[in-house]
């Protein structure tokens, strides 16, 4: 990280002061996390807020479904794939009331907006922090943080969310390579797979797809958009992914979602047991799958595929020898 990112990172996570005695140390990421992502949305759409505002009163008036109104007012985000359609933002939530207040702002957001708070489970924390007298002193603090995109980038974003997950991971103590992998090591890995297309991925009209299953915050996915940017920026990279922690999960589908990208291609579960992306086929494929984590719990699921399905299952290789416990 570099210094800006890195003080960034530090200043977000010093919420925690603010949590500490009423929550416990294993929560903080839990609240600090889902804050700086509604900070980070807020700002992405702040240009466009509104053009949205206009659209939906006439959006309104119409005899239309939801899903029909969803894509009309997405129509006038300028680009993104994804809005808000409350009169609120972090700076008018007021203090009397702030609770009721907060939790209408993030049901303004689209479908795929609001299901990222919700694997959070952030209402039941803003339920938490009212309780404690502490939301209009959490929401002041965050307010004043401008992750605005002409302030920070999505590349540094991204890297700031790293070091939050890392802290989070640290905090609960998790094993943080369940949780993110380094970027240098990202890095390494992604121009290792992408340096041999070097010369397709610069020719007119290209449009690739990249798959990770094990996506965690979508670091190997966000990385392999980076690499195929720098080369040619009129190149399309779609990517795709499946995790299994709902946390980072709602953090990739979060960057994948300011990112313009189809955050529908972002799925929630355990690729082994349930992989949702099956019939579909990618360019490029990259991970770090959680080595040392056990799969007993899905062990017949994945036993039953290799012996009914053989090669054509996904498990015709072979599997891992089970002795005391499952482990990728």
């Amino acid at each position: 990280m570099t210094q800006t990112t890195n003080n960034l990172a530090a200043y977000i996570w010093s919420l925690a002061d603010l949590l500490r005695g009423d929550f416990k140390q294993s929560q903080y990421g839990r609240i600090i996390l889902p804050f700086t992502l509604l900070r980070r949305l807020e700002g992405v759409l702040e240009e466009s807020k509104e053009t949205v505002l206009a659209q939906y009163d006439k959006v309104q008036k119409m005899d239309v479904s939801e899903e029909a109104q969803e894509k009309l007012l997405i129509r006038a985000t300028s680009g993104l794939s994804f809005f808000n359609i409350s009169r609120m933002d972090l700076s008018k939530l007021g203090e009397s009331g702030i609770k009721d207040n907060l939790e209408s702002y993030i049901q303004g957001f689209s479908r795929d907006a609001r299901e990222i708070f919700e694997h959070f489970k952030f209402a039941e924390f803003i339920a938490q922090l009212n309780d404690a007298n502490l939301l209009y002193k959490i929401v002041q603090k965050v307010r004043q943080t401008d992750l605005s995109p002409q302030t920070i980038s999505n590349h540094d974003m991204g890297k700031v969310f790293e070091e939050l997950i890392r802290r989070f991971a640290e905090s609960s103590n998790d094993t943080a390579g369940e949780h993110f992998t380094p970027r240098d090591i990202v890095h390494l890995t992604t121009s290792l797979v992408f340096m041999e297309d070097d010369d397709a991925l610069t020719k007119p009209g290209i449009i690739r797809t990249i798959y990770d299953p094990t996506a965690g915050t979508g670091g190997f996915l966000s990385e392999g958009m980076e690499y195929v940017e720098k080369l040619n920026p009129q190149a399309v990279m779609r990517a795709y992914g499946q995790e299994l922690n709902p946390e980072s999960y709602a953090i990739c589908k979060a960057d994948m979602l300011i990112k313009g990208q189809e955050v529908n291609n972002i799925k929630l579960g355990n690729t082994l047991s349930n992989d949702q992306l099956y019939a579909d086929k990618f360019d490029y494929m990259l991970s770090n799958p959680p080595f040392g984590v056990d799969w007993k719990k899905i062990e017949k699921d994945i036993k039953d595929e290799n012996t009914l399905k053989g090669f054509n299952g996904r498990f015709g290789p072979g599997l891992p020898l089970c002795q005391d416990s499952c482990r990728l």
